[in-house]
């Protein structure tokens, strides 16, 4: 009881010091996905080489572990991924297009005030400007209280939809020898064949009311105080830096370049570039078409 009397204290003094100045922060992220149902899958291909596995390993590690920069006010937010020097042989457009689907790319604006989101996106050579309302997020709000980076945190989930344009929800198809017709065993399929898109997924968020500001990394929002670590089952964003009021400050506006679109318009279009990669994979055999698509 006296924990949460002094963590609601201490959340006071904050709100307190965040209204009596020009407020900012800025939070350092570590996001990574757990690519352990991907490796046993290749490790049971025969047909798949070392180098070939050793190969995608490497460029699934770097889609799948990013590092991101959250510089935020009372009432916005800027989230993008901290910028790295391109691997030479890593630029080409199946890895471009990968990486815009596994989170990064792109400045990701939320204004909490208004409720609304705004992020460009590069996707097969051409740019888009994504503006939509921000996610209706029902949190629960649960007992459980945690210590992240010297903040008291407490603990929240909630149910959303699964993105089907995001590469971190794909899991791979369970197989099942029973049901396994004789005649699929020659029959070439390409690697969106082979995955699976759960429906929801449950998401388990971290939040300090002693930075009381509606934000947190992506589009998660809507707590009473900053998200330090999102869990959604195989993706954890871990906050591992806070630097509240810097003396640089950085300039927390949406992004203007590029075709404006809503969410759902700018999903049909990567679903349908999915589908036509799909039929081009099953048209020249399926591993040279995983390669392209996850080894760029």
């Amino acid at each position: 009881m006296y924990k949460v009397i002094f963590t609601l204290v201490l959340a006071v003094a904050s709100f307190m010091g965040l209204h009596a100045q020009e407020f900012q922060g800025m939070a350092v992220y570590e996001s990574k996905t757990s690519t352990s149902d991907f490796k046993t899958r290749m490790e049971g291909n025969k047909e798949m080489t070392p180098d070939m596995q050793k190969r995608i390993e490497e460029s699934m590690k770097k889609m799948f572990e990013k590092t991101f920069i959250l510089n935020f006010d009372k009432s916005a937010s800027i989230y993008k991924e901290e910028e790295k020097l391109d691997t030479p042989g890593q630029g080409g457009g199946g890895m471009r297009m990968m990486m815009s689907m596994t989170g990064g790319g792109g400045t990701y604006y939320k204004n909490v005030k208004d409720k609304s989101y705004t992020v460009d996106k590069e996707f097969m050579g051409k740019e888009f400007l994504v503006k939509d309302s921000l996610p209706n997020l029902q949190w629960k709000m649960e007992s459980e209280t945690r210590i992240i980076g010297g903040y008291n945190c407490f603990k929240a989930t909630a149910v959303r939809p699964a993105s089907k344009t995001d590469f971190r929800n794909f899991r791979p198809k369970k197989e099942d020898a029973a049901t396994t017709k004789p005649a699929d065993a020659t029959k070439k399929t390409s690697l969106l064949d082979e995955l699976d898109m759960p429906k929801e997924v449950i998401i388990t968020a971290w939040y300090t009311p002693e930075i009381p500001v509606n934000q947190g990394p992506e589009n998660y929002w809507g707590l009473p105080g900053l998200i330090l670590e999102v869990n959604d089952g195989k993706t954890v964003t871990l906050c591992s830096k806070v630097v509240l009021n810097p003396k640089v400050k950085t300039e927390i506006k949406a992004a203007t370049k590029g075709k404006v679109t809503t969410q759902k318009e700018f999903d049909e279009i990567v679903l349908k570039k999915m589908e036509e990669f799909r039929d081009m994979n099953q048209g020249r055999g399926g591993n040279g078409g995983m390669r392209m698509r996850i080894g760029g």
